[in-house]
């Protein structure tokens, strides 16, 4: 490339223009005709002709004219450069008739030339002799100033110019209705948008002398499928809406697209201008000026009939004649009265009489014209006035006309016409529209200005339609206007069998953006006298409309040239239309309004169109690479063409009989001279060609490579339609395929629909290459390669598929219908000439047809590879490319190699076992009925084939076969030494066997093969094989089991182990149950979800939590179908260790909560159970789900009971108290029933003594003695008091099970036996195991705290060695971070107590007799936990003992005697663990103290508050606190910081306000030392400000102490003190109680007493 760039170099200074972009000048098309070159000293890029001059482009951006400049007043034959546009880079130009213009390279627009009609958007001057700048201002934009839009493309005609915007925007600006611009004056000087077109992605635009044609990509469905035929395409609104009038039903399209509106067929009217401010016309609108008919006479209605002049103006409406645009300059198209209005006012009646519509009628249903539209204007008017002639002869073709009119606007309107009989559907709608015609058109035009441009067919109407809301009405008799003759033909057509196959119809997605679209539509407007607008009529067009018959024909360029119009298409064909006077269309039509195809030989394929004047330039392949050209139009002879320009342009008359013209396009006998043509233009009546020297073979290879995709396409196109569309419209197709191969088949054709619309895409975009760069960087094959190879394979595989399945074969029947025997068609497309090939072949050839094309890509990517250095980067990436798809077709064709060894496997062996096995997507890679692979141990005459397919391993025996999935297979040699055999040994999930080969070779050839399948199983069939010698061991597979077991018919889904479900997987049962979760060793182990669904109840039972050998095992939660939950430990799938049932919810029938110990599924131990509806506590012994052993039950009206239990009933000794303190001692027989010796006790003390039967509370027989102790015999009465707790469960056998839980997740066996090291092992483990599975799940997150608490607990603390006070410290910390995650074992044990604590004592558990098991509990935690922390820190001491550290002394309080015990060093349970475990507990042990000290508190509480409301010097006295001790009087000038005034006598709570402050604190700590830590800072307090009084060191005697603390106890008002003192007391360190906390706590006590009976001193 570099080297042809060097060579256009040097070529280009000799003046010779280079070997690029050469440029040949001719006019006609005579044999003697020599092309003219014109030396320019760079190649040219594009060059405009108009009526006389041309515009050149070449490289660089510079702007060369010639030819008659009139603007200049000069003519130039050679081209000239226009020096205004230097300094700037020019990328597009245009060239109307007499007007230039240009677009450089930041989209500025810059325009000259001819003026007067506005075309060069230059204001006020009749001509612009040089380039000037033209600004296209968009108005829209929310920002003040307009923006200006860049321009990429613009297009110029006689009198107006379009420009293209960079945002696909349409503008124009000129004159005459060509501009498409809803104005009513010209000329429009200012480039204005087009507004019909807003929001459509204009492509191209091309411009005729009066006329405009655009390119538009058709709009996409939201939702990327086709919307309902009811619905726009665009805005999914209804098309058509249907409102029931009391009378009648009135219908209505007035759909309008805020997009631009879509004209439907029945468009065939004008659109007049804009009438005159307020009047604003909807696109869509009916024309009904003076409600008179514009469109009633059948000479307007013939197709082939000019336009004819309006006979009788004055019947004319106003509202036509003040819009009418005329044009400026008085062109031949002003002939026909300026817009092209044909209205026929022959009768005074608005309406035309029934013989018009009896020939109208005819007219129609005789119309046989194959694209033909209706041509008249509005026929809305034209039914009802015929209400007589309908009424009598409802005629065949009128019901058939509505009926098919019905099936287009849909259903709804169809059963509406069966419901109305036609008749009286007419007669509804005379009234209406009599009253219409009488309507005043001043009320009419007010109304509309205020409907803001809504319009109404049915005038009468137009009060509904105010509130119906954008919509204008149709009713069903002017409905038939909407039909046009081509539907009529539609519905008398027999029905095709519609097989829904999308993309044939085109609708594929457009989702490759770098290739151009093909989904296109044309729009024209403008004059269209001589059909040039192809809407079937002669009639002009105010605003664009859609070309309907070109929708689906992929135009991928438009040219205009003066009265006609081409379209280019995909698949190389010409479409002409428009005046063709001259032979210009290639075809006879004279004139034609609907596009033709143009007259060309076969195999000619037209890929570049230009049209001139009166003449047509087509650029085609032939039968080699080099284009040839055509020429279609009239002849100039030499030496006509000066004569004709010295007259003006007079002379076209007598020059047309002078010169001859085409019958068909001629081809041009110079063209091979010319080299390799790129482009051809066409203008006025001169004829250009662009043209490359092929250097070094490089333009060839571009050429041929877009030539050969071309002829691809088109082979492509006519497979499609002469062969695929005949059969699929077959009715006898689904009956000979059957529906699963019909599916197939339908899978194939949509795949080779996408193929070739891929194909065209791309030979369109390499044809735009050709016209445009000609270099390789601009090849989408090079840099999107990808999606065509993607394309072939998915194709590839969609034939493959349908052939294994037969689908060639089962075709040859339905064929025959289509191709008849000989099958000529199929051997014509195959370019086959064999003998005797059968169908199913030919068509098996014929699919496989389009994989051969992938090498074609290869050969000339290599071709064009050739022509640059190797060492160049264009090299490598077009050998990169080569070798890509000469890899798809090294794989293209193994495919094809398999599904034919396939087919062959099939037909050799039929049966009904092998046609169970056939698949699609299964192919067969080798098969043993050589005997080659024998089963090891095989019966002397059983039969063992194997086959290998891509997906199985089939194991067939005489009557039975096995399928073996390949992705649950395992292949593994096994060595010749130890057995001497040549044997591979298979391993299935289910079974495992050894296969003997015959020979080594046999062996070896079978273990790659089937490795290689599993390989490729495993991966998708996309990747090549052989990339690993063998697959991996560990996989991800399905499977559904199959032998009899717990397994059976269940399938798994997950990873896998040589043969067993390992790892992660989920495994289904068909009965519905599922488990998702972890496996080992093919059984469910590990963390895992298993969900049962229970029939009875309809609902499921869904447990989550650990398994072990595929059964439940250790920790979960399961929830059963009847509501219960159980959450605790499992072992071999039963209940069993600690758990909690909780039954019923609190509103259902017998809601309960068990929390304790169970033993195979059954209670059995110690538990609680809580039984909600009875209002009843247990706690006790429990054994096979019953109440057994001894236990407490307390219920919620204070009645409580100890005693022995046996068949779940309260049977043997106990004792029961109620709450008034009435006690029962003695035997029972029953729940809540006395039986035998007991006594009672009174709560005054009075007892009785004897036998006691019946149940407590309501009544009691006794045989029995009453005493009445003696009221001084204070010793007995004391003698008497119930000692509770000898008969409940001992707090050490209390949650035994919870314990050893703890123990065995340590790895112990039993309490304290096992092995330390592996203790911190399993903690490691646990922690680990855990924080993978939350991170596994994702409903579970862990918060930052938690996270960094499990990261500090990675670190295993040192546990050996001797312990100092820095170790016992690292200890405790360690401690309150294990006990602070559940995922610790003593975080979980401490979680599990504080549960079972809290379902203890709260609720009706909170029992004030129940406070010493409470404490006892408490205790007993204590000292079991320290036992595993003594076990984990094997040297901490025993509870209570010292760490032995006589060097380090600490420096105690100065009032220590130097051999008291220190705190600190002493060890104890208490100390390490009660911080951890007491604040969790607190609440409800806290609360028993309170019920239980509720009187005393209540005593202390009343006097606290009494002597409160004395004042501070009053209370001091009344305490008997020494006055030394009373704040001293200082006066105020005298006072320093750490001295206080003396109290006034009324102040309440000065004195001693920090002590008091700092006693309050005692409630908001929880351990006892913390208390006491809070009681030696209110001493510290209080001795701080005594100091500060007596200015020197000072040491207490309780007798001064004392009353100083009663005081600050007071004034501190605790409200529950007794219960803070009897706290403290119960749960102390036995070690402080002799110390200073000791006397401290027992003066606090003292105090707490002396207040209680402060009254009675």
């Amino acid at each position: 490339m570099l080297m042809e760039r060097e060579d256009q170099r040097k070529s280009s200074g000799d003046g010779g223009g280079g070997e690029r972009g050469r440029l040949h000048t001719w006019k006609g098309y005579s044999c003697s005709i020599t092309p003219e070159r014109l030396p320019l000293p760079r190649p040219v890029l594009n060059v405009a002709l108009g009526a006389r001059h041309g515009v050149l482009l070449v490289e660089g951006g510079q702007v060369f004219t010639f030819g008659v400049l009139p603007w200049k007043q000069s003519h130039v034959p050679e081209p000239t450069l226009e020096s205004a546009l230097s300094g700037q880079r020019v990328v597009a130009i245009a060239a109307g008739s007499f007007h230039c213009g240009a677009v450089t390279e930041n989209g500025c627009v810059h325009m000259w030339g001819e003026n007067r009609a506005g075309q060069c958007g230059v204001s006020g001057v009749g001509s612009v002799p040089n380039p000037t700048p033209v600004a296209l201002l968009d108005s829209d934009a929310v920002a003040a100033p307009p923006q200006t839009v860049p321009a990429v493309e613009l297009a110029c005609g006689e009198k107006h110019t379009l420009a293209l915007s960079v945002r696909r925007d349409l503008w124009a600006w000129g004159s005459g209705c060509q501009l498409g611009l809803n104005v009513s004056a010209f000329p429009v000087w200012k480039p204005q948008k087009v507004e019909h077109l807003a929001g459509r992605c204009v492509l191209q635009v091309a411009c005729g002398a009066s006329h405009s044609l655009a390119l538009v990509r058709c709009l996409r469905p939201h939702d990327g499928c086709r919307p309902p035929v009811d619905k726009c395409g665009q805005c999914d609104e209804l098309l058509y809406t249907m409102t029931d009038k009391e009378d009648h039903v009135i219908i209505s399209d007035s759909h309008y697209c805020p997009l631009g509106v879509e004209p439907t067929e029945d468009e065939g009217g004008l659109e007049p201008p804009a009438p005159p401010a307020g009047l604003k016309t909807s696109p869509s609108e009916p024309i009904l000026s003076s409600h008179t008919s514009n469109s009633g006479s059948p000479a307007a209605a013939d197709s082939s009939a000019e336009p004819s002049h309006p006979q009788d103006p004055e019947d004319r409406g106003p509202s036509l004649v003040d819009g009418v645009p005329t044009d400026s300059a008085g062109g031949p198209q002003d002939q026909s009265g300026g817009s092209g209005v044909s209205v026929v006012g022959v009768k005074s009646s608005p309406y035309p009489d029934e013989q018009a519509v009896k020939d109208y009628l005819k007219k129609l249903s005789e119309n046989t014209q194959a694209e033909a539209k209706t041509t008249s204007g509005r026929i809305h008017a034209l039914l009802p006035s015929a209400g007589g002639l309908i009424s009598s002869t409802p005629t065949s073709a009128l019901n058939s006309l509505v009926a098919s009119c019905a099936s287009v606007v849909g259903e709804r309107v169809a059963s509406t016409y069966e419901a109305l009989s036609l008749k009286k559907v007419m007669n509804f709608y005379l009234p209406s529209r009599a009253a219409g015609v009488g309507g005043d058109t001043a009320e009419r035009v007010r109304r509309e200005e205020s409907m803001q441009g809504k319009k109404s067919s049915s005038t009468g109407d137009i009060r509904e339609e105010e509130a119906e809301g954008r919509r204008r009405r149709l009713s069903l008799p002017g409905l038939l206007s909407q039909v046009s003759p081509r539907l009529l033909r539609k519905a008398g057509r027999p029905r095709m069998r519609a097989v829904a196959l999308t993309p044939l119809g085109g609708a594929v997605p457009e989702a490759r953006e770098v290739l151009p679209t093909l989904q296109t539509e044309v729009w024209s407007w403008g004059h269209g006298e001589h059909g040039q607008l192809g809407h079937g009529d002669g009639l002009a067009r105010l605003q664009p409309l859609c070309i309907k018959s070109l929708n689906s024909k992929e135009v991928v360029r438009v040219a205009a040239g003066g009265h006609h119009s081409l379209a280019l298409t995909a698949q190389s064909q010409v479409f002409s239309w428009g005046s063709n006077s001259c032979g210009q269309l290639g075809h006879m039509e004279s004139p034609s309004t609907v596009p033709r195809l143009a007259k060309l030989s076969e195999g000619i394929r037209v890929w570049d169109a230009s049209a001139g004047d009166r003449h047509t330039l087509l650029l085609a392949d032939g039968d080699c690479v080099q284009p040839i050209i055509y020429y279609s139009g009239q002849q100039v002879k030499e030496g006509e063409e000066e004569p004709s320009e010295a007259k003006g342009g007079g002379g076209e008359e007598e020059e047309e009989e002078a010169g001859g013209y085409t019958q068909q396009p001629v081809l041009l006998p110079f063209c091979m001279n010319l080299g390799y043509v790129s482009s051809v233009f066409a203008g006025g009546r001169r004829c250009v060609a662009l043209s490359d020297r092929n250097v070094m073979g490089f333009i060839a290879s571009v050429h041929e490579l877009a030539s050969v995709e071309r002829r691809f396409y088109c082979k492509l196109c006519s497979l499609k339609s002469e062969v695929i569309r005949p059969l699929l419209e077959l009715e006898s197709l689904s009956a000979a395929l059957g529906q699963a191969t019909l599916g197939l088949l339908q899978t194939l054709v949509g795949r080779f629909s996408l193929l070739c619309h891929l194909t065209g895409q791309h030979a369109a975009s390499l044809t735009a290459n050709l016209r445009r760069s000609r270099d390789i960087k601009s090849l989408v094959i090079l840099d999107h390669g990808g999606i065509l190879l993607d394309s072939y394979s998915d194709y590839c595989s969609a034939v493959g598929n349908f052939q294994v399945m037969g689908g060639f074969q089962a075709l040859t029947r339905p064929s025959l219908d289509v191709f008849g025997k000989s099958s000529e068609l199929l051997q014509k497309m195959l370019e086959c000439s064999e003998e005797n090939v059968t169908t199913a072949d030919l068509l098996t050839e014929l699919f496989y047809l389009p994989t051969l094309h992938l090498h074609e890509y290869g050969r000339l990517l290599l071709k064009l590879a050739t022509c640059f250095e190797v060492c160049s980067d264009e090299y490598q990436k077009l050998q990169d490319s080569c070798s890509k798809f000469e890899a798809m077709v090294v794989q293209l064709k193994r495919k094809r190699k398999e599904a034919d060894y396939t087919v062959h496997f099939f037909k050799n062996f039929p049966g009904k076992m092998t046609d169970s096995l056939r698949k699609p997507h299964r192919r067969l890679i080798c098969e043993s009925s050589n005997k080659a692979l024998t089963l090891q141990n095989a019966g002397r005459f059983s039969v063992n084939w194997f086959i290998l397919f891509s997906d199985a391993l089939v194991h067939a025996q005489f009557s039975t076969h096995h399928v073996f999935p390949l992705a649950t297979l395992w292949v593994e040699p096994v060595p010749e030494e130890e057995t001497g055999v040549y044997a591979l040994k298979l391993i299935t999930p289910e079974e495992t066997f050894t296969l003997l080969a015959s020979s080594p070779m046999e062996k070896a050839k079978w273990l790659r093969a089937m490795n290689q399948a599993v390989d490729q199983a495993l991966s998708g069939s996309g990747r090549d094989a052989g990339q690993r010698l063998e697959p991996p061991v560990s996989r991800t597979a399905s499977y559904t089991f199959y032998k009899e077991g717990r397994l059976k018919d269940a399938t798994y889904e997950g990873r896998w182990l040589v043969g067993k479900p390992n790892d992660r997987g989920v495994l289904k049962w068909p009965d519905g149950r599922i488990y998702t979760g972890m496996f080992k060793n093919g059984l469910e182990d590990g963390f895992g979800d298993f969900i049962s669904p229970n029939k009875t109840l309809n609902k499921n039972n869904h447990y989550q939590g650990h398994w072990k050998d595929g059964k439940m095992h250790g920790l979960g939660t399961y929830r059963y179908a009847s509501g219960e939950v159980y959450d605790g430990f499992f072992q071999d799938g039963m209940r069993h260790g600690h758990g909690m049932l909780r039954s019923g919810k609190l509103n259902t029938s017998s809601p309960s909560v068990f929390i304790g110990q169970w033993l195979q599924d059954k209670k059995t131990g110690y538990g609680v159970f809580d039984d909600i509806t009875k209002g009843e506590k247990f706690m006790g012994m429990w054994q096979e789900q019953l109440r057994q052993g001894t236990g407490v039950v307390v219920t919620q009206f204070g009645l409580y009971y100890e005693g022995a239990f046996r068949d779940n009933k309260m049977m043997g000794s106990g004792v029961l108290l109620s709450e008034d303190d009435t006690t029962y001692e003695g035997e029972f027989s029953d729940d809540w029933t006395l039986s035998g010796k007991g006594v009672l006790t009174m709560a005054n003390g009075d007892y009785l003594e004897g036998a006691f039967s019946g149940e407590w509370g309501s009544g009691l027989k006794v045989t029995g003695s009453y005493f009445k102790p003696h009221l001084f015999d204070s010793d007995k009465d004391k003698s008497r008091a119930v000692k509770l707790g000898r008969l409940c469960v001992s707090a050490e056998d209390k949650w035994q099970a919870v314990f050893e839980e703890c123990w065995s997740q340590l790895g112990c066996e039993a309490p304290g036996h096992g092995e330390n090291w592996r203790a911190w092992e399993n903690i490691a483990v646990a922690l680990t195991t855990s924080q993978r599975h939350i991170v596994d799940s994702p409903e579970t997150t862990l918060s930052r705290s938690h996270s960094r608490t499990l990261e500090s607990l990675e670190v295993i603390p040192q546990h050996q060695g001797p312990i100092t006070i820095d170790r016992y410290h690292a200890i405790r910390l360690y401690l309150i971070k294990a006990c602070d995650t559940p995922l610790h074992p003593l975080g979980r044990l401490i979680e599990t107590l504080v549960t079972v604590y809290r379902m203890t004592y709260v609720g009706v558990g909170a029992n004030r007799r129940l406070l010493p098991q409470a404490v006892n509990e408490i205790k007993s935690y204590l000292h079991r936990i320290y036992q595993i922390v003594r076990f984990l820190f094997p040297d901490l001491p025993e509870d209570g003992g010292l760490i032995p550290e006589p060097d380090q002394k600490e420096s105690g309080s100065t009032g220590d005697p130097p051999d008291s015990p220190k705190p600190s060093r002493v060890v104890s349970s208490s100390a390490l663990l009660l911080p951890v475990l007491l604040p969790r507990l607190y609440p409800p042990l806290f609360t028993l103290y309170a019920l239980d000290k509720e009187r005393e508190d209540d005593v202390y509480w009343e006097c606290v508050l009494r002597l409160n409301k004395q004042p501070d010097l009053a209370l001091l006295a009344f305490l008997g606190v020494q006055q030394k001790f009373w704040p001293v009087s200082i006066s105020p000038s005298l006072s320093t910081p750490g001295q206080k005034q003396q109290v006034m006598s009324g102040t309440k709570d000065q004195c001693f306000a920090s002590a008091v402050e700092t006693l309050q604190q005692i409630s908001t700590t929880f351990t006892p030392s913390d208390k006491l830590q809070v009681i030696q800072l209110t001493f510290e307090e209080i001795t701080q400000e005594v100091q500060s009084l007596l200015k020197q060191d000072f040491l207490w005697s309780m007798d001064e102490l004392f009353p100083v603390f009663l005081y600050v106890v007071l004034r501190a008002r605790i409200r529950n003190l007794g219960s803070e003192v009897s706290l403290m007391e119960d749960l102390m360190d036995p070690c402080v109680q002799h110390g200073e906390h000791g006397i401290m706590f027992t003066t606090l006590k003292a105090c707490y007493y002396q207040i209680q009976h402060e009254k009675l001193t």
